[in-house]
């Protein structure tokens, strides 16, 4: 059986993939809210797909409640699909690395997709439905030189959404971890190289291909799939 969807939130909302995403939930029909801590740079995106916007620190537990008790008033009812797109990227060689910034974007990119993903869950469980989607990168999967503490976070959002696939899946709640391996194409960056064509990933394709998982069937569920240029080496 395939569900149906009523309301998502994108925690971690921006311009790139989030928008995508946003403006293609909304076209579906689909309610949506948007976070980040920063909300000022939303303001264009919620008039365009008729979001609700919230200011919130996802790695706080107390902002991350009222975060979904704010949703629940606002589009009606919790939401039936949260995807997590936050992420914490410092970066440089180990030897300088600030520990307390390190544990900063690990709180970002690791802890706050937890309690993200636990506040869904709770609100989830009683209907047996729901989907938590949570994004990753190249990091998840090899850490690279001088991206030690991006590398420590996306392995861990990566081992959290296959534990909770495993937990969650018997119970209707659908989890996948997508592992973005590659750049994300923005024009405001100065786009791809002009000898590099489709070297970038199109946002509007990954917001397609997180449709896809919200349209699986529920005898079929992907619970982790990468998404990469044709041209990017393995």
């Amino acid at each position: 059986m395939t569900p149906t969807y009523h309301r998502a939130l994108i925690v971690g909302a921006g311009p790139g993939l989030s928008a995508s995403l946003a403006r293609l939930l909304a076209a579906d029909g689909l309610k949506v809210g948007l976070s980040a801590r920063d909300v000022s740079k939303l303001a264009g995106l919620a008039a365009e797909t008729g979001a609700s916007v919230h200011a919130c620190d996802a790695k706080q537990p107390a902002e991350v409640e009222a975060l979904f008790a704010n949703l629940e008033t606002d589009l009606g009812g919790a939401p039936d699909v949260v995807v997590y797109n936050a992420s914490g990227r410092l970066r440089g060689p180990v030897v300088d690395l600030d520990p307390a910034a390190v544990a900063e974007s690990l709180m970002v990119s690791a802890y706050g997709g937890f309690l993200v993903a636990q506040a869904a869950a709770r609100r989830m469980l009683p209907h047996r439905h729901g989907a938590i989607l949570l994004t990753g990168a190249s990091a998840s999967v090899k850490g690279f030189a001088g991206s030690a503490p991006f590398a420590m976070g996306k392995f861990a959002l990566r081992g959290l959404g296959q534990s909770l696939a495993r937990e969650l899946h018997p119970q209707g709640i659908h989890v996948a971890h997508v592992i973005v391996d590659g750049a994300i194409r923005n024009p405001a960056r100065g786009g791809e190289p002009a000898d590099a064509p489709d070297s970038h990933l199109d946002p509007d394709a990954i917001a397609r291909a997180y449709r896809a998982l919200l349209h699986q069937d529920r005898s079929a569920w992907s619970s982790e799939i990468e998404l990469r240029p044709w041209v990017e080496r393995f």
